[in-house]
């Protein structure tokens, strides 16, 4: 379970939120919406510790994430705006890169993400050629080689295409339904049938 108590947190010297409280529970999304400038991605920096609050405390089964240190990183994957891809590299080549920093990854998992994701038919080709949806289904097959039960996704659906945006609902609604917790932002309404889809409003 993932637990944020009275977490504040600012930009420069602007508050942004105050007061932020709720837990997320195995299989239960988080949709945390709002205008631009709210605060909405200082958030998902700070679940991932990227960020320092100014109050508050980030908890994971009931402990301080602080105190758990890698131990809690090692349980989280997160998206940003940019994809995190290498362009000279392969699709299979980027997702080996992750397996070095993550763990190894065995060549028939890679190949069986990449075509879940429907980019095998681009194994050999350089990432840089993709198309936006394209890299950004490739930024996030590092969620499924990776297997993390914490998912943080910034605006995973910006600039998509249907098909990119159909594959990667899927691809969420599917973690959940194996017991795992995502955050998100998005503008776009999410069309994800699952039975507990949580929502936030953050607010200037």
């Amino acid at each position: 379970m993932l637990e944020v108590i009275n977490l504040s947190c600012a930009r420069g010297d602007r508050t942004l939120f105050h007061g932020l409280s709720f837990a997320l529970r195995a299989g239960e999304l988080l949709h945390v919406t709002g205008p631009n400038g709210c605060g909405k991605t200082t958030l998902l920096r700070t679940l991932c510790g990227l960020t320092r609050p100014l109050e508050g405390e980030i908890r994971w089964g009931g402990n301080n994430v602080r105190r758990l240190g890698d131990d809690y990183r090692a349980q989280l994957a997160y998206v940003g705006h940019l994809n995190g891809i290498q362009g000279e590299l392969t699709p299979p080549e980027n997702l080996h890169s992750v397996g070095d920093l993550g763990g190894k990854i065995e060549a028939d998992t890679i190949d069986a993400t990449l075509a879940r994701l429907a980019l095998d038919p681009y194994h050999d080709f350089p990432a840089k050629i993709l198309s936006q949806g394209q890299k950004r289904r490739l930024a996030l097959a590092r969620l499924l080689v990776l297997k993390r039960p914490l998912w943080v996704l910034d605006e995973p659906l910006a600039a998509l295409d249907l098909r990119s945006v159909e594959i990667i609902n899927g691809v969420l609604s599917e973690h959940l339904e194996r017991g795992g917790l995502a955050v998100l932002t998005s503008h776009q309404p999410l069309n994800i049938e699952i039975r507990a889809l949580r929502t936030l409003s953050l607010e200037h």
